[in-house]
């Protein structure tokens, strides 16, 4: 794309200041319209060293109420980021609805400085990029204007820029090593930055090359595009997206009501025991993967009284209580509304090393938000796909992800829900909303047969716990935790 770059023709004075404060009023105009649309924008900038982008950046966001945007910088990943995911910085930082966030470097950053520094191979690279090119779709389908804007310098305009401000005092600081390189190394890094540009120009969120020899120019570049793209967007917003072909192979399942539940038991005896001595081993397996900086995510769902609440205390009765953290899902804040229905997920990822057990999960896009209408039928639709690839994103990072289903049938929930009433000290566990859910039973159910039917992938399967008796799944739990972690251990020997 950069070698192939043809630059614009900057207007003449006339008219080009005409042009210029148009664009600025008419960005000015749209801030209420993106506002009133609930429209995130993301303004992503991306460049050479010394081509402008903060100067850009500071003229721009003169034409916007501050209360509606916010501007953030990506230095290195320091060594506490390195703990999570690659994608982790970036998505915790996107906007809410009807605010604007500009972005001084993105991913692209810290991928092409990776590759020039051969720290990334052919296939990591290949892998990243396909986890870009996803997440910037899957933001674009979840109602994101996402603008790319890459500013293009010649060498010899970066260098004297780069040594007029070595001269001065006040300035030299912001001269950094990687842009003396960048400088030096001028056709290698051309070649990498071009290829990047390639890789990730797509129809949903294409690149805009800027001509930034000018900088007055470069803004007016910038607010036509981002202009444009905000009066598209809004007249889009509320489009259905593309539901997309899930590309992950999957594990056949059983349907719900295939499940064996009545032969599923433990004598106290036998519980007992086996409860003391897996433990045990999880116990060694908890500092085993700790040294190992393992990540570990436990995700729980099933019905209402099916038990999770102590499957989960029995697993982690064995765990170090400094390395583990477990997390109650309700339904989203107002902030968390306003976001990718992933991000409030992506946030509460645990470090390398740690667990994090999810009581309710991301799942409740095609469950409960599909059932009582809290979502779009092409939102619910969609989530299957963009589960899988939130839950491919964690494996590939080295997350053990595990998905517990807690069965139990109806007579059994009845039985639960009425000693709950009758005891005091459990009548806080059973809610006006768990009766509601029981009427919707068979709604449920196939929503549940639909969604473990499509998101069984082979890198992070479903587990059917059987809990008519609770003692059965809770023993199955702890087996299951403890193979897939060892498995993990063993792998990284």
């Amino acid at each position: 794309m950069l070698r192939e770059f043809v630059m614009a023709e900057k207007p003449e004075d006339e008219e080009f200041s005409l042009r210029l404060k148009e664009a600025r009023d008419k960005l000015f105009a749209s801030q209420m319209k993106i506002k009133e649309a609930g429209l995130p924008v993301m303004v992503i900038f991306e460049g050479w060293g010394a081509a402008g982008k903060g100067s850009v950046i500071g003229k721009i966001i003169q034409n916007i109420d501050p209360r509606f945007f916010r501007v953030k910088t990506f230095p290195k990943p320091s060594k506490e980021e390195l703990r999570y995911p690659f994608l982790y910085r970036y998505m915790k930082e996107i906007p809410e609805q009807g605010k604007l966030a500009f972005y001084d470097s993105f991913w692209m950053g810290e991928v092409t400085n990776a590759r020039m520094e051969e720290v990334l191979s052919d296939e990591e690279y290949e892998e990243t990029i396909e986890s870009i090119n996803r997440t910037e779709r899957s933001l674009v389908d979840n109602g994101y204007l996402v603008m790319k804007f890459f500013f293009q310098i010649g060498k010899k305009e970066q260098k004297e820029r780069l040594e007029k401000l070595l001269d001065e005092k006040n300035t030299k600081w912001r001269v950094s090593k990687s842009d003396l390189y960048e400088n030096k190394h001028y056709d290698d890094c051309m070649e990498v930055y071009d290829r990047y540009l390639k890789d990730t120009n797509n129809p949903t969120a294409p690149w805009y090359i800027i001509d930034s020899k000018d900088k007055k120019f470069a803004e007016l570049q910038v607010l036509e595009f981002l202009n444009q793209g905000i009066e598209t967007a809004t007249k889009n917003r509320g489009l259905a997206a593309p539901i997309l072909q899930n590309t992950f192979p999957l594990k056949k399942t059983p349907l719900l009501k295939e499940v064996v539940l009545k032969d599923k038991v433990l004598t106290d005896e036998e519980y007992d025991e086996k409860l003391k001595a897996l433990q045990s081993e999880l116990r060694e397996l908890h500092n085993k993967l700790y040294r190992k900086k393992i990540p570990v995510i436990i995700a729980y769902e099933g019905w209402d009284a099916a038990g999770k609440g102590g499957n989960i205390k029995r697993i982690t009765g064995a765990l170090d209580p400094r390395g583990y953290e477990v997390l109650p899902i309700a339904s989203p804040e107002p902030h968390e509304k306003a976001r990718h229905f992933l991000w409030r997920f992506w946030t509460r990822l645990p470090r390398t090393g740690h667990i994090a057990i999810f009581d309710r999960t991301w799942y409740g896009r095609v469950m409960v938000e599909r059932i009582e209408g809290f979502c779009s039928e092409n939102d619910w639709q969609r989530a299957y796909n963009e589960i899988n690839e939130f839950e491919k994103e964690l494996t590939n990072w080295g997350a053990v992800v595990i998905k517990f289903w807690v069965q139990i049938d109806k007579k059994t929930q009845l039985a639960r829900f009425k000693e709950r009433q009758a005891n005091p000290e459990k009548q806080w566990k059973i809610t006006d909303e768990d009766w509601r859910n029981r009427e919707k039973w068979d709604q449920y159910e196939e929503a549940i047969d639909e969604m473990i039917k499509k998101t069984s992938t082979e890198f992070a399967p479903w587990y059917i716990l059987e809990s008519v008796d609770k003692k059965y799944a809770r023993i199955k739990a702890l087996e299951i935790v403890i193979e897939q972690i060892r498995k993990a251990c063993d792998a990284k020997d």
